[in-house]
Order: structure tokens, then C-alpha cells, then sequence
């Protein structure tokens, strides 16, 4: 399940969290809170930023030739 988390502090800091999301899909998915909150100061990546979705290929024998 992917969610964004977005956590407001006593003082009014605000902190955005993903979770779910594999890859640089955390980043885009959350640009819409970052663009309407202003700039960031900090960012943590997680393991999960790391993961790359592997592309199958198939591999075929020559039949012919």
C-alpha cells in the first residue's frame, strides 16, 4: 500500500514521509505537497529509494540457420 504521511509538529514543522513506493516514485508522488508547502530543507532517502524495478528480457533460441 503506498501512502504519503504528512506529520505537523508543536512548533509547525512539517514532515512528509512515503511509504510504499519503490525507487524515484516516492519523489514524484510527493512533489505536489513539496510544491504547495515551499522549499525543502531536508531529505532522507530510504532504502526503498534504492530499489530499481528489474526489466525481464526474454531470450530466444535460433530455430534456423
Amino acid at each position: 500500500m503506498e501512502e504519503i504521511i504528512i506529520d505537523i509538529d508543536e512548533s509547525g514543522e512539517i514532515s512528509v514521509e512515503t511509504r510504499g513506493f519503490r525507487g524515484k516514485a516516492c519523489l514524484e508522488e510527493s512533489q505536489f505537497v513539496k510544491d504547495l508547502l515551499g522549499h525543502e530543507l531536508f531529505r532522507q532517502l530510504t532504502p526503498a529509494y534504492y530499489i530499481t524495478e528489474k526489466i525481464k528480457t526474454k531470450k530466444y533460441l535460433k530455430l534456423c540457420g
